[in-house]
């Protein structure tokens, strides 16, 4: 699992102190600091606000002062879980023109980095019953990395609004999938014990393989109307 980092563009995600304390004034990020850490450590189900508090060395009402509970804390780290997806996905596009096959493999290779280099924001980020789904922070996060495929497809079928024509609609809902289900499996090492090879290496190598046959491949997939 790789270790949190302090991701100043996305937002507090690396353990910034322990039982030092914080810095004055920064309370809240010295609490998403320590809560990514601990959620990287327990994962969702040992996370708990009195276990951030303690990490962050401040009292267990501390964390009241700026979220009210685990939820809100959680759906404030999934913000920067998708943030830091976005991100992956522009770095791995950057400098490549959209419109072409290169710039859609490109997004799904950022996708799935992301997932392995951050398996616990990635296993949080979807997990909508444990997130305050309305909070339009996340919202404008999750909306955002959405965005990545929803214009890669549409540049490369020449299309404004790719999402409102059901065929183009399923090539992106099954982008999404594949490279989603590509990094979960990476992700539980379903593929290094059998290769040798890193989830990162893996990675790179599966990601823009099964994207680009996905798109350019000759299989036909299903007619969303019913057809043959």
């Amino acid at each position: 699992m790789a270790t949190p980092r302090t991701d100043p563009a996305n937002g507090p995600s690396a353990p910034a102190r322990t039982a030092a304390g914080y810095h004055h004034g920064d309370l809240r990020a010295a609490l998403l600091a320590a809560a990514e850490v601990e959620l990287a450590e327990k994962g969702v189900d040992g996370f708990t606000l009195r276990g951030c508090a303690r990490r962050a060395g401040v009292s267990h009402a501390a964390p009241a002062h700026h979220f009210k509970d685990v939820r809100a804390l959680l759906t404030a780290l999934a913000a920067i879980g998708f943030a830091r997806l976005s991100a992956s996905m522009a770095d791995c596009a950057e400098g490549i023109p959209p419109g072409g096959i290169d710039y859609i493999v490109a997004i799904g290779r950022g996708y799935v980095r992301f997932a392995v280099d951050n398996p616990h924001l990635y296993n949080l980020i979807f997990r909508s019953a444990l997130l305050d789904c309305d909070d339009p922070v996340h919202g404008a996060a999750g909306d955002s990395a959405f965005a990545y495929p929803v214009r890669a497809v549409g540049a490369y079928r020449g299309s404004d609004e790719p999402m409102s024509d059901p065929r183009l609609a399923i090539e992106v809902v099954g982008i999404w999938s594949m490279v989603h289900g590509l990094a979960g499996l990476l992700i539980d090492g379903q593929f290094s014990k059998h290769t040798g090879k890193t989830q990162q290496q893996l990675a790179d190598e599966l990601a823009p393989a099964l994207t680009r046959q996905f798109m350019e491949g000759p299989a036909k997939r299903p007619d969303p109307a019913g057809g043959c």
